[in-house]
């Protein structure tokens, strides 16, 4: 039963729902587990008053100009393309992107690595190897490979997942232990050289290759930019973000079929019409409807959500997210990022400028499903000083920590940082990449991706995602524990 804005509204006002409208600033800074993060990153000064260290110490510079960690921290390079080889011989791809880690045999790790790369193979010298039985598009450079990694973090093999697909950005990891790449391109067959349609989530199993063989789309997820999908454990929702422009993207959940078994095998064989498609419709307290989450301007802001059907699925002659008038869905530029956990869906809008209605360097909102709500919980201020390890914006991919609060991927300006957010507003450095792919003069570092921690908590993997490295952090990680 769909929470209409009345019903929103009167429960926000008779139970205490915790809702707070945008500059109620009394109550936001009281909200219940809202990550604050305020330009300029963390005050010194307050974190020496609560006598509690923030994080794991400042970074230290790395020597062969790699990867910044705290002191006590080391990383291994896994794999690295143009340098480390899979086991048919080619080389690894490039642009490393959304990663998802498995339990291997005998105690190995297995890791799901997109690579983002778009349009025809001939403009990649390194796009990912037409592997036999695993192509989709023989004219697309993007794909999947799988990482296998050994107890003690070594590097033992890697082989194609699947290939063919175009511009693999993000994606998610299902309950059933698959990964769903997510294609962030459009293209039509006969469209920049493709010779199939794009916009689509693929399944990649990391146990069964023979699972793998005639990649097919899952159409019933729709056609468009896909960024990220998370899985409702419970409720067998899948939620998808739509990183876009022009009009900006949207929110998107699945409602599967009443015969829908979650599990191996069972995506492949849904029709392309199967279950529905809607878009998220946000708005608050008072019953306004919000056009775009841009709007929150504040932490600890909270809308309801009602999703509205998306007409055409397929896309056939105008992109879903056109599909909609204005006042009919909730939008957002730079849908990145998602993860499951806490009961509900992380969610990353990564930056918003001229093309929306208010201006920020990130945001990072909370979907709790069985409320029906989005809750803003990390607004980042912006970068102004390039050079320093504390004013973060530009999240990315996320994960949560086993060791509390969120892990964030920064695709920002300057400096480019895994950082920490705390779940009482705090924000410290974990990662910073030192490896300039620029000059001297005018030094450029890429962004990080692929943040994800492995199955027993003790690694933390990550991307530099140009040239395409995935690294492996570990070190003495401790919980981060709430501010007294």
């Amino acid at each position: 039963m769909p929470l209409s804005r009345r019903d929103f509204a009167k429960r926000s006002a008779y139970t205490g729902a915790g809702v707070a409208l945008v500059g109620s600033a009394g109550v936001l800074a009281t909200a219940p587990g809202a990550l604050a993060v305020e330009p300029g990153g963390v005050d010194a000064a307050a974190e020496a008053a609560v006598g509690r260290r923030l994080g794991y110490g400042p970074l230290v510079p790395d020597p062969k100009g790699i990867l910044a960690l705290p002191a006590g921290f080391s990383y291994r390079i896994i794999t690295h393309s143009g340098v480390t080889r899979l086991e048919s011989g080619e080389t690894t791809p490039s642009n490393h992107d959304g990663t998802a880690t498995f339990d291997g045999p005998r105690g190995t790790t297995l890791l799901v690595n997109n690579h983002e790369l778009k349009g025809p193979r001939h403009k990649w010298p390194r796009p990912v190897p037409l592997a036999e039985g695993l192509v989709y598009d023989p004219a697309a450079s993007g794909g999947c490979t799988v990482v296998e990694v050994s107890k003690h973090g070594d590097h033992v093999t890697e082989w194609v997942g699947i290939a063919g697909t175009s511009t693999n950005c993000a994606g998610g990891r299902t309950p059933w232990g698959t990964w769903l790449t997510c294609e962030e391109n459009t293209d039509r067959a006969g469209q920049n050289g493709m010779t199939k349609d794009h916009g689509y989530v693929f399944e990649v199993d990391p146990y069964d290759r023979r699972a793998n063989l005639d990649p097919q789309p899952i159409k019933a997820l729709g056609r468009y930019e896909h960024e990220a999908v998370v899985v409702d454990t419970r409720r067998g929702h899948f939620y998808l973000t739509e990183d876009a422009a022009g009009p900006n993207g949207l929110l998107y959940r699945w409602t599967p079929p009443h015969d829908f078994r979650p599990g191996r095998g069972w995506l492949r064989g849904l029709a392309d019409d199967a279950g529905v498609l809607k878009a998220a419709q946000c708005f608050d307290s008072g019953g306004n409807f919000v056009d775009d989450l841009s709007r929150a301007t504040r932490t600890g802001t909270v809308y309801g959500v009602d999703w509205v059907e998306v007409p055409d699925r397929d896309a056939r002659t105008v992109p879903v997210r056109r599909q909609f008038a204005d006042g009919q869905v909730t939008r957002a530029r730079k849908l990145e990022g998602m993860w499951w956990a806490d009961g509900g869906a992380y969610v990353v809008a990564s930056y918003a400028r001229e093309e929306s209605p208010v201006a920020h360097d990130g945001q990072v909102w909370f979907y709790d499903p069985r409320r029906r709500t989005l809750t803003l919980k990390v607004l980042l201020g912006g970068d102004t000083e390039a050079g320093k390890d504390g004013a973060f914006d530009g999240p990315d991919n996320i994960t949560v920590s086993p060791y509390g609060g969120l892990v964030i991927a920064e695709d920002g300006e300057g400096l480019q940082h895994l950082f920490g957010a705390t779940d009482d507003g705090r924000t410290y450095p974990i990662a910073r990449n030192d490896l300039n792919i620029g000059t001297a003069e005018e030094p450029e570092f890429s962004e990080f991706t692929g943040v994800v921690f492995a199955p027993d908590g003790r690694t933390l993997f990550a991307n530099i995602q140009d040239p395409g490295i995935m690294l492996a952090i570990t070190g003495p990680w401790r919980r981060q524990r709430r501010e007294s």
